[in-house]
This record gives structure tokens, C-alpha cells and sequence, in this order.
């Protein structure tokens, strides 16, 4: 089985993230809570940890936008192209629950690039475990929704997250349930920002101008 942290949702141990720091720099896969549900993640340039994840997922790569979870604006600033309209958006909507799709920048290793529109997804969860985690870690991380095959919806118990997942990944965190319910994801990659999947943090199209 995979190891399993318990982790104060609003006072996280440093201990037990300085341990789930270590194994995402050591490769690792790691399923912990988002501000929207359950996510499965690894760290952006461990190449086969994220072969591990798409073949959970049993996710095809050429035809999915990966998404890099970011501690500030700061770090997304380097990881894609923004003009001062999408930067301004993005800080009003942060932290929270929505992806915004941008160009990558050369930061972004190219194999987690949509292959064809060479654009990656963003976010800064609003989510006090998540965001301790990120500024330990140092760099972005990785993530896809813990959506397993055969299954409607993401994965919601963390004891059950570890039962069903077994040593297919490295770590489970457990900072208490999520949701079920996905991020909007808003496209920022045209002069007109356009909302592409409505989410937990509902928004409509005319607030984006």
C-alpha cells in the first residue's frame, strides 16, 4: 500500500510535508486534496511520473491539457504568456477554484504541453494543505482530477482513495473529503476570455470582459 498522511486540514504538519516533499522530488505520484476534489500529482519534469498517472487515468496524452498547480502569480508569470487583461483576471479569481488555459512558456517541459495548441493549464487552489505543500516543494505541481477509469466522478474518501488505488501511487494525503464537482476552466489563449467547462466556481462569460 501506498504510505498514508494525515494532515490537519487548517494547521498542517510541517513534518508530514517536508515527507510528501521528498517524494515528489524523488518521483513520486501523489493523490491529495484540491479546493475542488481529489487529484492526482507529481512533479512536472519526472517524466515517467506522469506516464504513471496517465495510465491510471488511462488517459490518452495527445488529446488532454495538463494542468500545473502554482503557489502565487508570481510562479504562474513564468510558466506561461499572459498580457496585463489575463494577468488581472487571474488575480481576481485567485486562489480559487479555476484553470485558465494560456500558451506555455519554455519553462513548461513540452511533453505536458497540449501537442498541437502548445498550451498548459494554471490554477492556485484556495486550499491551506495544498498551498503549504507548493511553497516546501519549491516549484509547480502537476495534476489531473482523481477520476478513475469506468467512473462519472472523482474519487471523494481518502481511506477509500488508498484501498482502490493500492501501490499504484506513492503517497495518499489525507486533509479530510472533497467535493466531487471539477474547476471552471476559462480560456485566456484569444483576446476574448472564454469559459470552456463550468465548474465549482460558476462564472459567467460577461464577467470576463
Amino acid at each position: 500500500m501506498a504510505q498514508y498522511f494525515k494532515i490537519h486540514p487548517d494547521n498542517p504538519q510541517v513534518r508530514l510535508l517536508n515527507q510528501a516533499a521528498l517524494i515528489l522530488q524523488q518521483g513520486g505520484v501523489i493523490a491529495y486534496p484540491t479546493d475542488s476534489c481529489y487529484a492526482l500529482g507529481c512533479l512536472p519534469d519526472k517524466k515517467s511520473a506522469f506516464e504513471r498517472i496517465l495510465s491510471i487515468r488511462r488517459l490518452n496524452q495527445k488529446h488532454t491539457n495538463s494542468t500545473l498547480l502554482c503557489s502565487s502569480m508570481t510562479v504562474v508569470g513564468s510558466l506561461a504568456r499572459t498580457d496585463n487583461t489575463a494577468f488581472r483576471l487571474m488575480k481576481r479569481l485567485t486562489p480559487g477554484p479555476y484553470t485558465f488555459l494560456l500558451r506555455a512558456s519554455h519553462h513548461v517541459p513540452r511533453y505536458i504541453q497540449h501537442p498541437k495548441k502548445k498550451t498548459i493549464g494554471l490554477r492556485i487552489p484556495a486550499h491551506d494543505t495544498l498551498l503549504a505543500l507548493l511553497e516546501l516543494v519549491g516549484e509547480p505541481l502537476l495534476s489531473t482530477s482523481l477520476i478513475l477509469p469506468h467512473s462519472a466522478a472523482p474519487e471523494t474518501d481518502p481511506e477509500e482513495i488508498s484501498s482502490k488505488l493500492g501501490r499504484a501511487v506513492d503517497l495518499v494525503i489525507d486533509a479530510g473529503p472533497c467535493g466531487t464537482e471539477l474547476t471552471t476552466v476559462i480560456d485566456l489563449t484569444s483576446d476574448a476570455a472564454e469559459v470552456v467547462r463550468q465548474g465549482l466556481g460558476r462564472i459567467k462569460n460577461n464577467y470576463l470582459r
